[in-house]
């Protein structure tokens, strides 16, 4: 797999993001880690996850502590793995998603995640949302002072406008390393972070990163109507042969900047076919297509 940097570390250019694995509907523990032992195998070497990931009702931290049994269970390589997890968000009993960006919930949040991924130190750990509740400065603050302490290696960002990033910037320094934001095909909101991600050289995680995408060719396109909005993603595909979920992912690898996408996978087949998308380099025809 190619690799782009992240924080001065060499990751592969596709990650994973575990939050299929542990919320509602998650797969069965097998199958589980499976996935992740897939993608590992394919050159996977980004792991995305929150303390948040959990069904609701159930124990925070449940996607950390499928990622540490994941990886205690790997049989490759261990060393080049980024684990990188979010804190500042929480889930209702409803389902639903709050928000908590107080500086002592964020320090114990950091504190609870590392010990779940059984490290003295998280690689990669981002402020999930900020809090409309508390002055984003002093969650930012609580974040430096988890680097001081050496609890977290690296900082991150997510589902931010271009303030917040210049903010965080200000108060975390280069130690603020990664954004992640939702972006995708059918979702360009963060077109403006996108680039100024790419100015500061700032790696862009986009989450969500198939959205508009209908099922791939492992499912047969057959079976769903393709949305006439991102036709051009299935003609590349069939010309390729290959998935338009692995179209998509090359696209926003082509897109500017440090962009490492984060897909989601429930089952191997996926996790290998997303990764395969490192090395699918699309042409300049083919990017005009997609609307680069």
């Amino acid at each position: 797999m190619r690799h782009r940097s992240l924080g001065g570390l060499a990751v592969g250019a596709v990650g994973l993001g575990a939050m299929p694995l542990s919320i509602e509907g998650h797969p069965d523990e097998a199958r589980a880690l499976a996935t992740v032992h897939a993608a590992l195998d394919a050159g996977v070497t980004l792991l995305d996850t929150a303390d948040s990931y959990h069904p609701p009702g159930g124990e925070p931290g449940a996607g950390e502590r499928l990622l540490a049994r994941a990886l205690a269970a790997y049989g490759g390589d261990r060393d080049a793995v980024l684990v990188a997890t979010k804190g500042g968000r929480g889930r209702s009993a409803d389902g639903g998603w709050t928000v908590d960006g107080r500086p002592e919930h964020l320090r114990r949040a950091a504190e609870g995640s590392a010990r779940r991924l059984g490290t003295d130190a998280i690689g990669l750990y981002q402020l999930h949302k900020p809090d409309p509740a508390v002055p984003y400065a002093e969650s930012l603050g609580a974040m430096r002072e988890l680097l001081d302490a050496g609890t977290i290696r690296l900082a991150g960002i997510s589902n931010v406008d271009g303030e917040q990033i210049l903010l965080a910037r200000k108060i975390l320094g280069e130690r603020l390393v990664s954004v992640q934001n939702r972006y995708s095909p059918a979702v360009r909101d963060a077109e403006a972070e996108l680039r100024l991600c790419a100015e500061l050289g700032l790696a862009f995680l986009p989450w969500s990163p198939l959205g508009g995408i209908s099922r791939s060719s492992l499912d047969g396109t057959s079976a769903q109507e393709e949305d006439p909005r991102f036709g051009a993603f299935h003609r590349v595909a069939r010309a390729r042969g290959v998935s338009p979920q692995r179209v998509a992912l090359a696209w926003l690898l082509a897109r500017p900047g440090n962009v490492l996408p984060i897909p989601g996978a429930s089952r191997p087949e996926s996790a290998r076919d997303s990764a395969l998308a490192a090395e699918l380099v699309l042409s300049e025809a083919e990017l005009a297509d997609l609307g680069v």
